[in-house]
């Protein structure tokens, strides 16, 4: 294999870390949202406002993809880690919101099994994000990323098993299944970030 020159600029990184570090604050805002005695409207007007600081990362990676003659990788990996990154902020934006919405005022306590799922995936993808430039040590990433998406899975079906149990009104199951779905989107967006991460050190390695 010839030899690849690297341009020294970091700024790409930077901006990734910055982007799934949105990440982390949002998992934790949507671990307030299901606390019993958070002030929803509070929380999701600060959910509100982290989900465009994410937009406003995203479109820094962005503009700086189509104003950098030489990225550090390939350009269509790079718009699709941050495209990956924004769509599970999205996600966590959506759960955080309809709960406000549907005015939901009891929430499946399995619910909270899922919100440590991403927080757990939020912080192991804030990790890996500064790892991207030596593309060392990631594998463990997405090993363990693709193990939590299958937890999530599996807490996936029991929470849905729940809601269709009985002991939840028609109206509430409609409601509560649209936020079970939310979280289910955001685990498994987590899960694209991880694939992109590993197509990405497949390429670079």
């Amino acid at each position: 294999m010839g030899l690849r020159l690297r341009p020294v600029d970091t700024s790409f990184y930077d901006l990734f870390t910055q982007s799934a570090q949105h990440l982390v604050g949002g998992a934790e805002l949507l671990a307030e949202m299901l606390s019993d005695n958070s002030d929803k409207a509070s929380v999701a007007e600060r959910m509100r406002a982290a989900e465009h600081a994410a937009d406003e990362t995203t479109h820094e990676i962005v503009k700086k993809v189509n104003s950098t003659f030489v990225t550090p990788f390939d350009r269509e990996d790079i718009y699709a880690l941050g495209s990956g990154l924004d769509d599970v902020m999205d996600m966590m934006d959506e759960a955080v919101d309809l709960i406000l919405l549907y005015e939901v005022k009891t929430l499946p306590p399995e619910l909270s099994e899922q919100v440590e799922v991403l927080q757990r995936c939020a912080e192991l993808t804030a990790a890996a994000m500064p790892r991207l430039q030596s593309m060392q040590s990631l594998d463990d990433y997405w090993i363990e990323i693709n193990r939590l998406e299958n937890a999530g899975d599996r807490n996936h079906r029991r929470i849905l098993a729940a809601l269709f149990s009985g002991e939840f009104k028609t109206i509430e199951v409609l409601k509560l299944k649209d936020i079970v779905e939310s979280l289910e989107g955001a685990i498994d967006a987590f899960e694209k970030v991880a694939n992109t991460v590993e197509q990405i050190a497949v390429k670079e390695g």
